[in-house]
Formats: C-alpha cells, sequence, structure tokens
C-alpha cells in the first residue's frame, strides 16, 4: 500500500499507545499537521480517544529523527550498513554458536515486523534469544493463561465489561493507563447505577472515581485476597460443582492450598481489615456477572503468575468465564503486544500459538517454514538477556523500537551490558534516546503514520496500521530491515515484497494441521489480496478458514487446550511477606506519557499537565522524614538512585513510595527510575517485579532551587555541571526546565547567561539579599529568550503565565516587574497547572468556578471549560478539585 498522504484525505489506522487498540482517523492538512480524531465504527472505541490518542498530530514532526542509518555515530547508506549488521552476526554465529546472537523487541513493532524477526531468529539462525519489552509487561499473564487452559487465550471480549454486575479492577490504573476502556466502564455505571466496581491497589488512582469499594492492598498481597476468596466461596456454596466437574482438574489441590486462607491470615498479608474483605467476598459471591481486569499491579511481580492463576481459579471455581459479563481478562499495556504474542515473539513461545517445547509443533513450523534448523529450547528472557550480553555470552544485539537503558530495571546495569557487547545495533525513530548511543549501526525504522501492517488489542481484534505520511528520509519499516539482513546472510524465504505477503504467511501458518487443536487461527484471513488486505475491517479472532467473522468468548461450554481439553486449577502459596528497607517503591505510568516519552515528549499539551517527574508519599512518611511540599527527594535502592520531586498525598499507602517511569536522561537525568528497581523475577513467566523495589527515601538537600523557561531546548548535559537535578519539558513556543544544585552556585548572572547561549543579549534582573533570591529575564533584539527563577526554596512563580510569554516581543511581554516577579496583572490571571490536557484548562480556573458557585459539578465544569468533557479521563482530578475547594469555601 502507498502512504495515502493527500490533503484532505482521511485514512483510518489505530493508535500507537496502549493495548485497547482505538481506531482513529488521520486527516493530512498540509504544512505538516495532520488532524487526528477517534473512529466512530471502530469496536473497540467507538469514537473515543484519550489524550494521548488525541494529541497523536502533535508528534508526528522530524526534527528528532533518526532519518540516514548510521555506523559508528558517522552517516552511512543502507548498503553498507545492512552488510555490516549481516556479517557481524554471522561471524558471531560461526564462531560461537547460534545463541551468541539475540534481538530485543517491542510491542510497539507492528505484527508483520515481529513475525519476520522470530521467523529469522528461531528458523533460520535457530535460537530462541528473542524477546520483547512486552516480557515487563504481560508475561506473568502468558504463564498464567497457559498453566490454567493449555493456551495463552484472554476469554472475553471489552463487551463483557459493560455487562458485568461487578467489575473488579486490581493492579489496573484505567483511569489512566486505560482511558477508553475506563471511559466505556464509566459510561455503563451512570446508565445501570446497580453495577458495582472494586478498585484493588496499593493507591487511591483516579480509577476510584467511579468506585464502589477501593481496597488499598499491600504490595503482593493479590495471591492471598484471591486465594481467600476461592475458601470463602467454597464455604458459602457459592462455587459451580457441574463445571468445575465437567471441564477442570486439580481443584481439591487449588483448595487445599487456599484452606490456609482464612479471613485472618488475608488480613495480616494483604493489611486490608476483616471488615473490607468480607464486604468485598460477599460482592463477590452475589454478583453472577464477574469480569475481573488486570494489569501490570498483577503482571509485574515476582509472584505475578501466581497472581493470574488465583485470579483465575475463582472464575473457573464459579463458572463465570466465556459468558457475557464474567471472566478474568488481562489487559496489555501496549499496542501491539498481542501481535507479539501471536508471532511467537516472547523467547519461550513459538509462532501461531505453537510450542517452543513441542517437537511436533517445532517441526510444523520449521516444515511451513522450509527452515533450515528450529530453535529447540527457550532463550534469554528479557532480564536474563542484558545479563548475559554483560557476561560475555551475547556477541551481538538488535534492539528493535524499544529503549531498555530507561525502561528495563535496573537500568544502569543494562548500560553497561550494551557496552560490553561486542557489536550493538538499533533500529529506531529518535536518534537520540539514552539506548541510541550504543548502537554500533543505528538504523532509521518508519513510524506511526507511516507504517503498514496490522495490531492485535487486548481482545483479540485485529486492526489496520494504515499509513498516511510518506517515509521520510532513508526510513524504512521494520520487516524489510529483518528481511533484508536475512537475505545477505544467506536464507530463503524473505523475498517478501509488501507487508500484505508477510500477514498472508502468517495466517496460512495459523491454520496449518489446526482444525481447533490451537485457539490462535485466522487462517480465514489468508489469501487476501493487496487491496482486500487494504480494505481489512476490525476482525477478532479466531477466524478459521471458511467461518464468518464474529464476536467470540472462549470457555463457557470447557474446551480447553490441554490434552485433554480441560482447565486446571493451579494451587498456589502466598508469597512470604520480605523484610523491606523504609519504603516499598513501586513504578508505573501517568495519564498524558508513554513509556520513555520518545513520542508524548514532543508534544507540549501532553507535558503541560505533568511536567516534571514526581514521587508519590504519604503525609505520615513526609512529616516523618521531614519532606515538605515541593521538596526534592532521592530514592535509592542498592541498585542506584534517582532524584525527584515530591508530591505528597493521602492516595499513597504508608511505607509506600509511587515514581513513574517516563523521564529520561533527554528529559531528567536524575530521575530514571528503572536504574533504582531490582532485577528480581517472577519465576514462570521471567516478568520483573517492578512494582515492589525495596527502597529508601530521604530529603535531597539542595542549596538552591531554580525555574526557568527558553525559546531553545536546554543542554541538560551543560547545566548538569551546576545542577544535580534538572528537568525539562517541552511547552508552546519553547521549553521550561526545573533544576537545583547541592551545591552553591556562585555567579548566578554568569550561569544565566549561559543557560540562554546568548552572550550580547540585553539581560535585567532582580536581587533579594535577605530572601536570598535572584530573578533574571533575556531579550535578544526586542524578543524574551527566557527567564530564570532563582530561590533557596523551591521556586514559587506562575509557571503556566510566564511560559505563555516565551517568543513575545518586550512590549508584548507587560512589564519586565511582572516577568521578573513571575506572575501577571490581576486582569490576567494564572490558570495554574494544567488538568485538562485536551482544553488546556488550569485548576485555578476550575476552583473559581466553584467559589463563585457557577459550576459544583464534574458536569457543570465541562459544560462551562469543556474539561473532561473530551477523553474524560482527568474527571477524577475535576471532582478532586471540586470537593476541596467546598471544603475550604463551606455552602
Amino acid at each position: 500500500m502507498k502512504h495515502a498522504n493527500e490533503i484532505g484525505r482521511t485514512v483510518r489506522t489505530t493508535c500507537a499507545y496502549c493495548g485497547v487498540g482505538c481506531g482513529v482517523l488521520a486527516t493530512p492538512e498540509g504544512n505538516g499537521l495532520v488532524k487526528i480524531s477517534g473512529d466512530p465504527n471502530h469496536p473497540a472505541n467507538y469514537g473515543r480517544l484519550c489524550s494521548k490518542g488525541s494529541a497523536l498530530g502533535e508528534t508526528l514532526g522530524l526534527e528528532e529523527r533518526v532519518l540516514h542509518p548510521m555506523i559508528g555515530g558517522a552517516r552511512a547508506d543502507w548498503e553498507n550498513a545492512l552488510d555490516l549488521v549481516a556479517s557481524r552476526f554471522t561471524a558471531a554465529i560461526e564462531e560461537h554458536g547460534p545463541d551468541s546472537v539475540a534481538f530485543y523487541l517491542s510491542g510497539q513493532l507492528l505484527t508483520e515486523d515481529y513475525y519476520v524477526a522470530n521467523k529469522l531468529m528461531k528458523g533460520f539462525i535457530g535460537s530462541a534469544n528473542i524477546d520483547t519489552n512486552s516480557r515487563l509487561c504481560m508475561a506473568s499473564s502468558v504463564a498464567g493463561h497457559k498453566r490454567a487452559f493449555g493456551s495463552d487465550t484472554v476469554p472475553g471480549t471489552y463487551e463483557d465489561l459493560e455487562k458485568a454486575d461487578l467489575v473488579v479492577l486490581t493492579g489496573s490504573n484505567l483511569a489512566w493507563c486505560h482511558p477508553v476502556i475506563f471511559q466505556r466502564i464509566a459510561a455503563a455505571k451512570a446508565e445501570r447505577p446497580e453495577m458495582s466496581i472494586v478498585v484493588i491497589d496499593p493507591r487511591r488512582t483516579a480509577t476510584c472515581e467511579i468506585a464502589d469499594m477501593h481496597l488499598a492492598i499491600r504490595a503482593d498481597g493479590d495471591v492471598a485476597l484471591f486465594s481467600g476468596l476461592l475458601n470463602a466461596l467454597a464455604e458459602n456454596g457459592a462455587i459451580d460443582c457441574d463445571y468445575i466437574g465437567q471441564h477442570t482438574e486439580g481443584f481439591v489441590d487449588a483448595m487445599r492450598e487456599s484452606r490456609s486462607m482464612r479471613l485472618r491470615h488475608v488480613s495480616e498479608r494483604t493489611g486490608l481489615g476483616p471488615e473490607e474483605i468480607r464486604a468485598f467476598y460477599e460482592l463477590f459471591k452475589r454478583n453472577k456477572k464477574v469480569v475481573t481486569v488486570y494489569s501490570q499491579g498483577v503482571n509485574q511481580s515476582a509472584s505475578g503468575t501466581d497472581k493470574v492463576n488465583a485470579i483465575i481459579n475463582c472464575h473457573l471455581a464459579t463458572g463465570r468465564i466465556g459468558r457475557p459479563g464474567m471472566g478474568p481478562f488481562s489487559v496489555t499495556g501496549q499496542p501491539n503486544a498481542m501481535g507479539g504474542r501471536e508471532v511467537g515473539g516472547l523467547s519461550n513461545m513459538l509462532a501461531a500459538h505453537m510450542e517452543l517445547g513441542n517437537a511436533e509443533d517445532r517441526a510444523r513450523v520449521k516444515s511451513f517454514w522450509n527452515a533450515p534448523r528450529i530453535a529447540e529450547k527457550s532463550g534469554f528472557k528479557a532480564v536474563e538477556l542484558f545479563e548475559a550480553a554483560a557476561d560475555g555470552k551475547i556477541k551481538a544485539l538488535w534492539i528493535a523500537g524499544t529503549n531498555p537503558v530507561v525502561s528495563m530495571p535496573d537500568a544502569d546495569a543494562v548500560k553497561r551490558a550494551l557496552e560490553a557487547c561486542p557489536f550493538v545495533v538499533v533500529s529506531d525513530v529518535i536518534a537520540e534516546t539514552d539506548t541510541t548511543p550504543f548502537a554500533d549501526v543505528l538504523l532509521p525504522a518508519a513510524a506511526w503514520g507511516e507504517k503498514n501492517g496490522t495490531v492485535t488489542n487486548s481482545e483479540r481484534r485485529i486492526s489496520r496500521q494504515r499509513p498516511f505520511l510518506p517515509l521520510p528520509g532513508e526510513a524504512r519499516p521494520d520487516w524489510t530491515i529483518f528481511a533484508d539482513v536475512a537475505r545477505r546472510m544467506g536464507f530463503a524465504g524473505f523475498d517478501y515484497r509488501s507487508a500484505s505477503e508477510v500477514f498472508d504467511e502468517h495466517a496460512r501458518l495459523s491454520g496449518v494441521e489446526n482444525d481447533g487443536a490451537r485457539d490462535f487461527d485466522i487462517g480465514g484471513l489468508a489469501g487476501l489480496s493487496e487491496a482486500e488486505y487494504d480494505l481489512m475491517a476490525p476482525v477478532q479472532w479466531p477466524l478459521p478458514a471458511g467461518r464468518v467473522a464474529r464476536e467470540t468468548r472462549f470457555f463457557a461450554k470447557g474446551g480447553f487446550y490441554h490434552g485433554d481439553r480441560r482447565a486446571r486449577f493451579v494451587a498456589v502459596k502466598p508469597p512470604k511477606p520480605e523484610e523491606t528497607a523504609d519504603f516499598t517503591l513501586n513504578t508505573g505510568r501517568v495519564r498524558d506519557h508513554w513509556h520513555t516519552m520518545t513520542r508524548t515528549g514532543l508534544s507540549a499539551r501532553l507535558s503541560a499537565h505533568i511536567a516534571e517527574p514526581f514521587a508519590e508519599i504519604h503525609p505520615a512518611d513526609a512529616e516523618r522524614l521531614g519532606i515538605a511540599a515541593a521538596d526534592l527527594v532521592e530514592v535509592a535502592s542498592p541498585q542506584g538512585s534517582a532524584v525527584v520531586r515530591a508530591l505528597i498525598t493521602d492516595r499513597q499507602r504508608p511505607g509506600n513510595v509511587f515514581v513513574a517511569m517516563h523521564w529520561t536522561s533527554r528529559y531528567a537525568p536524575s530521575a530514571r527510575i528503572g536504574a533504582v528497581a531490582h532485577s528480581a523475577t517472577d519465576r514462570a513467566s521471567g516478568q520483573p517485579a517492578l512494582k515492589s523495589t525495596a527502597a529508601t527515601v530521604k530529603r535531597f538537600e539542595a542549596a538552591w532551587h531554580g525555574f526557568a523557561i527558553l525559546t531553545s531546548r536546554p543542554d541538560l548535559d551543560a547545566i548538569g555541571r551546576h545542577a544535580a537535578y534538572t528537568a525539562t519539558a517541552r511547552t508552546e513556543g519553547g521549553w521550561r526546565l526545573e533544576l537545583a544544585g547541592a551545591n552553591p552556585l556562585g555567579d548566578a548572572k554568569a550561569f544565566a547567561l549561559a543557560l540562554f547561549g546568548e552572550p550580547e543579549a540585553d539581560i535585567v534582573g532582580y536581587r533579594d539579599a535577605r530572601a536570598g533570591t535572584e530573578r533574571f529575564a533575556v531579550f535578544f533584539a526586542e524578543k524574551l529568550l527566557g527567564a530564570l527563577y532563582l530561590s533557596p526554596q523551591p521556586v514559587a512563580v506562575s509557571r503556566n503565565w510566564a511560559v505563555a510569554q516565551l517568543g513575545l516581543t518586550d512590549g508584548a511581554v507587560g512589564s519586565r516587574a511582572e516577568l521578573l516577579a513571575g506572575r501577571g496583572p490581576a486582569d490576567r490571571p494564572d490558570p495554574g497547572p494544567i488538568v485538562c490536557s485536551c482544553f488546556a484548562v488550569g485548576v485555578n480556573q476550575i476552583s473559581a468556578l466553584v467559589v463563585s458557585g457557577e459550576a459544583v459539578s464534574v458536569e457543570a465544569v465541562g459544560k462551562a471549560l469543556n474539561a473532561g468533557s473530551n477523553c474524560g479521563s482527568c474527571r477524577s482530578e475535576i471532582k478532586g478539585i471540586i470537593e476541596n475547594v467546598r471544603v475550604k469555601v463551606p455552602g
């Protein structure tokens, strides 16, 4: 398919972010602008988009792209780059064997990309050393599914979330991480107020806005909670003996283990009170239509697979699976984590949901591919892979579409591994990430908007990702890059002419000798012409040859994928509480950023909501440690340390600290929380335990604090010679910068001039010796270049007002006194920190409406300011502001 970038022509494609898989309408408008809206006909979102999806058009610029192959940091051509990659991988294999090379891929690749890379590694190189950052997100769910069902099958559909009478959200902040699903549930609850929602999470997150019950569980208490639930269901006669007898095995063993989880023991392991546990168990027992939704809070744990099976056990025991409004439901974090699972993208899987450890499956795939060899054992999982690179076992490593120097646990160890690896290839979209400096060869890959292929969402729905922009520079689709290298390595079977040919092969393989023996079968999509592939509508699998596409649920009447077609209860034992340091560190996402910010960091709108890294700390912990609001804190572990801003909130459990995962050396060098996270993994799945690192927290003793606005991107490396903490974010018209130093700054004026990089600039300043504050504004050719505010304490200025002055001429700025004061006149009030990214509405605007009585509900605020009326993910914050203001201003 050629890109369809004709001005004004709308292209149906799929969002590049989470596993919800929303349909997107993209319309190029000229001048590099693209209008983005939700696809009202796509069954995943019916036109809804979250703040990130709505802002996709703001992330399409080329200013940070890698546009040409690079060898050793110097521009090269494709021929030399591909020849070098092929020769170095071939040489490593010849000298050290197939297991001396590895691929580390991404859930943001398309299925076609994944398929070709997996085929090359497992079927032609002959190793299973191919893993993906999906290992960090849903590997425990895969392992739990396979233990229980005999296959990696998500039983239900999104519709079940709307049909359920009880939705249990455990380890899942849907409101911020999967906002469109959250809005579907919220709409269902508004229509049926009797619908019950329980949120199980150590933090009181935005998802709790619609919850009838919040269980602030202790980290890794989930196995105990759901084992106790199984026991309670059995004791209260709430199990389905017919379903258990006809369709399952292992119930007695699972019950024997769960018997120890009496109410008192559950309370001890979870930190929850007996009454709230009892109330949750009663809700689960009383409501037949129950869906349990789980995500990273379950999966990212050393007991993650057991958590998954503890949840599934409860659904199997009650027969609440595979029917409308019933079932366990894993929601994936990345746009194509499911597609990667389909092609066997993980190191312990084989293509088309076949088993790497099954000789018949291996022979079937080897024959279909006409491959010279097939991997016969599992390869290195993500954490093991980088450990193997550090130990010298991996001689050549190819990283595609991911940034492990930020996202992996013990991230500084990953740095050292890449330094030690003799040959590193990186295929990426962004030229400067924390990982690209380690590339011997850097290859320019196609980005969202330029790619052609398919993705699969959390409900098994395959959607087309269609290009609407031309490939820039010399960028190429990932599947073509892998295929080119495969041919140069001397392998046949990689002469694909289009993405549709790759998809056709993938579909044909899924149907080989299947006939219902395997869950994944899209043989009905084999044989599509190029035109039919271009027009393919979203479709849920399975879709065997000869069948008509339809909505599908699994397991209502059994039919599992173990040899006897019966499910397995898994006897699970709650992990013993570990002795920890002062705090348990939990990592995760914020609402408007995505992974390591290589895309969302390009959007000023998305950076406005939360502009710098932070640590959520309970007020009691903050008081004990002498930490005040907006102080900087150091979060440390044996692996490393990070410095971030303190956010003191009773949403957090005492003894817990939450730090978001997104910030990198490009945006906040001291805040790479992956460097603090431990590398402990789940024994069954290999998934890192990113939610429960033992850590310490202390106040960072800063000699000075600063805030700056700049028209050009600040050089954080240069600033880092003076500042121990820097955090920058894109704004309309430039950049904002938070900074602080551990040692006295010295000549503040010289620092200001160096910061703005214009020695001939006109600089005006103000100094208050008694308060210890200094402020500077810098103009060049009557245009404001920026301003710098310095203080012994965290800087108090109206940040959004200051940012709005960037790029204005001297006369338009207003008085220089206002600029140095850091606040505007009374007739231009500061909107305050942004709450609604979609419409740039700040907390002060909402508060003013509430104080005046003009709007005292979320709906009224939406009517007056539009806030919360688009993606809806800010509604819980708006509600909190209203409640807080009304407490302060009674009546």
